[in-house]
């Protein structure tokens, strides 16, 4: 399984980085392949690339606000 993630929120401090985080950590913990993107106050980290949109199986995004490039995962699901 690969999965991509996206995390956000106002400050992007904090829980921005414990939620990509914890979604690395179990994840890999699982067997799964997995990057995640921060959206947070310094911009976009690890952005997720044409290539990393290949194959996806599942997208995860935790935010507490808008994130950017949404329509990219266009025909995979998103949790």
């Amino acid at each position: 399984m690969k999965i991509l993630g996206v995390t956000s929120c106002p400050t992007g401090i904090a829980h921005t980085y414990m939620a990509a985080e914890a979604l690395e950590k179990e994840a890999k913990a699982r067997g799964y392949e997995v990057k995640v993107e921060t959206q947070g106050s310094i911009g976009i980290e690890n952005e997720i690339t044409e290539e990393d949109l290949e194959g996806a199986t599942v997208v995860i995004i935790t935010k507490e606000t808008a994130i950017k490039g949404q329509d990219r995962f266009k025909g995979i699901p998103i949790v």
